[in-house]
């Protein structure tokens, strides 16, 4: 069964001050870019098979250092981009907040449709639709898919058997990897929100087939 290591991008100058969402030209910041660097080493006892990333600018250069480390190239795939806030665009947080959609978006995300844009459910369905994708192409090994921090939440949820109405409550900071199992049956949540040291994902290789050795 393949292990999916889901990467929210680094920070960004407008991280948790503006809804970005699809909007392109949105680059690291220098502590983005650090945050990047160093996955590198925290992704180091793994094994990768495969890099995707969602097509916009942050979630690519978040995956960069670790292609090249590899010599692995970064699939692009546009069903990971995050969440289409249509009208709300570039809107600050604090504007959105006095807004009555935004306490639907909190309290009820599976009625949410953001003006001109899209739902949760949309989102949810075409990142999970890109995951099937990922395990069919990649049924065996660990494969990392750099993307945003609400289609990270909304597959914990559908991989956790949650209700979508419950992701708000999940946590994904930027540069954090969560780890799951895809196994067809039962999917299994190893890992959330993690910012340290990922040595234990590192699965045990099989040892060579050959004369066993006699004595100590």
């Amino acid at each position: 069964m393949p292990l999916l290591l889901l990467i929210r991008h680094g920070l960004t100058e407008t991280t948790g001050k503006r809804l970005t969402g699809q909007a392109p030209g949105i680059h690291l910041s220098d502590r983005g870019r650090e945050q990047a660097a160093k996955l590198v080493e925290r992704l180091r006892p793994v094994r990768l098979s495969a890099l995707y990333a969602s097509s916009l600018e942050r979630c690519l250069e978040t995956a960069e250092p670790l292609a090249r480390d590899r010599g692995l190239d970064v699939r692009a795939m546009d069903e990971l981009m995050d969440i289409h806030y249509g009208d709300w665009t570039g809107r600050s947080i604090r504007q959105v907040a006095r807004n009555s959609l935004w306490r639907s978006v909190l309290l009820t995300p599976s009625t949410a449709r953001f003006p001109g844009g899209e739902s949760f459910v949309e989102v949810q369905a075409r990142a999970v639709g890109a995951m099937e994708r990922i395990v069919a192409a990649h049924p065996r090994g660990a494969v990392a898919v750099f993307t945003h921090a609400d289609p990270v939440r909304l597959l914990l949820a559908h991989f956790g058997g949650f209700h979508l109405d419950t992701f708000e409550r999940l946590v994904v900071q930027p540069a954090s990897v969560s780890a799951v199992l895809a196994d067809g049956t039962v999917p299994k949540i190893i890992r959330i929100n993690d910012t340290g040291s990922l040595a234990d994902l590192a699965r045990p290789t099989r040892p060579r087939r050959g004369r066993k050795k006699v004595g100590g």
